[in-house]
């Protein structure tokens, strides 16, 4: 299969990929809008034309993108308790044009658990969206074409979803192999979803916004941001080449989302606005690629059977 490319690359930014393009009477949602790679995701969707509703657990917190742009809205969703999802989802009216689920939390240093009783990082960042998006199936499907991204990362190189113990029940807490699983399971919500609506005009992909300063790594101790590269001896943070700004980390959310060069694409991940190469995953450490279990739609269908059964909780 060949690989997807674009004029894009990793210091594009979303307002680059979106320029010139319309997307007036477009409707999208983008879940943890209203901070970070969300915020500059919302903004380039919004100055392109978009109508934006901000889903996130404080609606007060987007008021500056309110202020900034008439046709961006907010709404309250707490993604890990699954009565708020439902809330989300019964307001909702008419139909939805592109669904981005950027939200996410990130190596707890303690095991956690949301309202339903799921460990708290594959509770926010894979079945919160997965009710989210499976709650919002008709509003997509009315839109006539639709897309769903799905934010993962390259933390998805690093561990497979273990169905044997998904919860950490049994198996020791580690706050990093919990990202890592959370983010792979994001891949396969793609998957997942590609597998079941292409009919109903509903194409879904992943992506990793690469190495981002952003709120996300509010939970990460000083060891682990040295290790990283972004931190000093001293406590101050640090922006290896590697980096990115936020706007260049939203590039490959946004071109997924809305832009002409992904009509009709399905089921794969991206990375540097561009597809990524499959590969071997594992515990050493990787800088690009995507591992064959976050795209292996086995795995994406065991996950989908795994999680359906809590939607009524």
């Amino acid at each position: 299969m060949t690989l997807i490319t674009t004029p894009f690359d990793s210091r594009t930014t979303a307002a680059e990929v979106l320029a010139g393009l319309d997307l007036a009477g477009r409707r999208m949602v983008v879940t943890g809008g209203a901070s970070g790679l969300g915020t500059e995701t919302v903004r380039a969707l919004a100055g392109a034309g978009a109508q934006v509703v901000v889903a996130t657990r404080d609606p007060a917190l987007a008021k500056p993108l309110l202020d900034e742009f008439p046709a961006v809205t907010a709404a309250e969703l707490d993604l890990a308790d699954l009565r708020s999802v439902r809330a989300f989802v019964r307001d909702w009216r008419g139909p939805l044009h592109s669904l981005v689920a950027n939200a996410g939390v990130m190596m707890l240093p303690e095991r956690r658990l949301s309202a339903q009783g799921w460990e708290m990082q594959l509770a926010v960042n894979y079945l919160g969206h997965f009710a989210l998006i499976h709650g919002l199936h008709d509003a997509l499907r009315a839109a006539g074409t639709a897309r769903v991204v799905t934010v993962s990362s390259g933390a998805q190189r690093l561990q497979p979803v273990d169905f044997a113990d998904p919860q950490f029940e049994r198996r020791p807490y580690d706050p990093m192999v919990a990202y890592a699983q959370s983010k792979t399971a994001d891949a396969l919500l793609a998957v997942g979803v590609s597998r079941r609506w292409a009919e109903d005009g509903v194409t879904a992909n992943s992506c990793e916004p690469g190495w981002i300063h952003t709120n996300l790594q509010r939970h990460l101790d000083p060891a682990t941001m040295r290790a990283f590269g972004a931190m000093d001896e001293d406590g101050n943070l640090l922006t290896p080449d590697y980096y990115k700004t936020p706007a260049q980390g939203a590039s490959t959310s946004v071109l997924l989302a809305a832009s002409p060069l992904l009509e009709g694409v399905t089921g794969r991940y991206f990375e540097d606005n561009r597809e990524s190469a499959p590969i071997d995953g594992g515990p050493e450490f990787t800088m690009t690629g995507v591992a064959r279990w976050a795209t292996d739609p086995v795995a994406a269908d065991e996950l989908w059977d795994y999680a359906l059964p809590f939607l009524g909780s």
